[in-house]
Parts: C-alpha cells; structure tokens; sequence
C-alpha cells in the first residue's frame, strides 16, 4: 500500500484525496509503461501501428490557423519553427526552460515537494548550471511547475474526480520562485471536470507576467470513468480554449506572451492536433511525458512530439522512473540530441 505523510498545515480533509491523487499516478503510470511497450513492439522501421492508426515520418511542417479572421497563413519561412514569430518578451526560444514539477504537499508527485524548499531550489540550481554547460549558446530559463488541481481515484465534492489546490500553496510556490528569479507554471488535471470550469479560478494568477498554464491530457476524462485507470485526452477544441484565454489575459493586461504546455506520450492523449491555432500572443509546447529507458523516450518524442510537430517541443526527465530495471537518467548531452532540440525540458 502506498503511504506518505502530510505536512501539518495541509487540511485534514484533503489528507485523503491527495493521497488517492498519489495512488491514481502510479496505476497510471503502470497504464503508460505497458502501453509504452507493446506500441514499441509494434514499430517498424517504416510504419508504426498505434490503436488501428497508421503515422509516418512526415516533413517538420504545420498549417497555421489566424485564429481572428480563420484563414490559412503560410509559415514564414525565415522562422524555424511552426507559427509566428514570437513577440518581444517571448521565452521561447531565446531561452530554454528547465522546470522542477510536482506538488509541495506531496512527497510522490514529483521533485518540488519531494525535497524541502531549500534543498529543492539547490537541485535545481545544479540541473541549471548542468544544462547550461551542455548547451552554453541557449540561456537557460529556471522554472517551478506546479499542479494545482490534481485527478483523483473519488469522485469528491461535485463528483467531478478531481481536486483544487488552495490560494495559499499557489502562493507559496509563487514564493519560492521568486528566490531564484524562475518562472512559474499551474497545472491542471482536470478529471471529469472541463478546463472551461477550472481555468476562470487560476485568472488571477495567469494574469501575471511570470505564470503559465500546463494541461495534462492523460487525466482528462472526457468520456466519463475514472483517472488512472485509463489514459485521458484532449481535443484541439480543448486547447484551443486554453490559448484563447491566455491570448485575452496577454492583450487585456499587456503581458508578454504566455506559454502552455501539453502533456502528451501516447497518440490517443491528443485528438486533431493539426487543428491546434497559433497566435503569437502565446507559445504552445507539446511536452514528452512518457517514462522508461532512453531508447523507449527517444522512439515515444519521435512518434508523438516530433511525427505531430505543433510549434515547441518539451522533455520529461523522471529521477525514479526513468531509471527502473537498471536503466539510466538521460543526461542534458543526450537529450540534446534529439531533432528539434526540445526547449522546454521537465524534472518530476
């Protein structure tokens, strides 16, 4: 049975969804490895099977969606990557993003609560100072990214499976990032829920400058059951409504643009990507969340980020995880590697 202790000041009430939210991670992430591995023996050098779909390599091309007038726009073909040039105060990609993910109240959710706070930004220092030194010509971009409403194995209050952290964590990690001068992200897993319900409670912080969104696909239950014991997904139409409250909050406050991260290891996570709008009031980042040896990642971020190219790519490096049965921690060098070099790169 899974066991962890709660720090004093988390509401007792919570106590125990938080922990049902620890123990639908790990029965989904025992979902993701075995998925992971039969899609890895359906590969072939050609042709990779995947739920009765067929993807091949395609050139690193997108259509990009003016989201005002909805017509068709062709990339400028002096900019790299897919969409529009980004506008001053842009992240991406003069810098890259190193982030710390998980939640402060817990111990099993991923780097930032597993360690006390000045042991946690003291980690964090040294993965800078290492991406740094492995790629010194791209700035690198401290950053917390927390989870702020977290899937749950009960339905809870509004049976919605899901559950919503208070002001006052937000607040605290807000805190801990100013000491390093990172930026912060919010995650949202949203359960049975909507993002169209749980967005308009985080507006009051999206709407400062150094906060910005993540969505986690694998435990958005659209179709009903509960998260964990099968994969979730969004639509286009999902995330689509994402970035077009960020691109609101951007024009109506005069905020740089904003950047939201999509979590994504398996074909099913994401429906219709192709239909995903650009706008350069915000930077969309289809992060690799998927979990195992370096060669099982390297095959799931070409299958899914690089064969489904959206704009930006992102990276999930797992302390645990990643190094079960004997295998290895990739190492910035070799994630380095990868075509296109991910610019947003995730600890958990």
């Amino acid at each position: 049975m899974l066991t962890r202790q709660f720090p004093a000041a988390f509401p007792a009430k919570n106590r125990f969804a938080l922990l049902l939210c620890t123990t639908t991670l790990f029965a989904s992430s025992c979902m993701q490895e075995r998925e992971a591995q039969q899609a890895a023996q359906a590969t072939s050098p050609e042709t990779i099977v995947v739920q009765d779909t067929v993807a091949r390599t395609e050139p690193d091309t997108t259509t990009i969606v003016n989201p005002d007038t909805a017509t068709i726009a062709q990339p400028d073909t002096a900019w790299i990557y897919p969409g529009p040039k980004p506008l001053p105060g842009a992240i991406l990609p003069e810098k890259r993003i190193l982030a710390f993910y998980g939640n402060p109240l817990s111990k099993r959710m991923g780097i930032l609560g597993e360690l006390p706070p000045k042991q946690m930004l003291q980690k964090l220092d040294e993965e800078v100072a290492l991406w740094q030194a492995a790629d010194p010509t791209t700035p690198v971009q401290p950053a917390l990214h927390a989870i702020v409403v977290t899937a749950q194995g009960k339905p809870g209050r509004g049976n919605k499976y899901r559950l919503r952290m208070t002001d006052k964590m937000i607040e605290d990690v807000l805190e801990m990032a100013a000491q390093r001068d990172a930026i912060v992200f919010l995650d949202v897993q949203v359960g049975q829920s909507t993002l169209q319900e749980e967005l308009p409670h985080l507006v009051k912080y999206l709407q400062l400058p150094n906060v910005h969104l993540g969505i986690d696909a694998e435990f958005a239950m659209k179709n009903g059951g509960v998260p964990g014991r099968r994969i979730g997904s969004f639509d286009a139409e999902d995330i689509n409504y994402a970035t077009g409250l960020l691109a609101s909050l951007v024009t109506e406050h005069n905020l740089p643009p904003k950047l939201l991260i999509v979590h994504r290891f398996t074909q099913g996570m994401i429906t219709n990507s192709q239909n995903i709008k650009l706008d350069p009031r915000y930077q969309v980042v289809m992060h690799m969340d998927g979990w195992g040896g370096p060669a099982l990642k390297k095959d799931t971020y070409r299958r899914y980020i690089k064969n489904e190219p959206v704009q930006f790519t992102g990276f999930k490096l797992f302390y645990k995880n990643d190094t079960r049965g004997g295998h290895r921690l990739m190492t910035p060098e070799g994630v380095l590697a990868l075509t296109p070099k991910p610019m947003y790169i995730q600890y958990q």
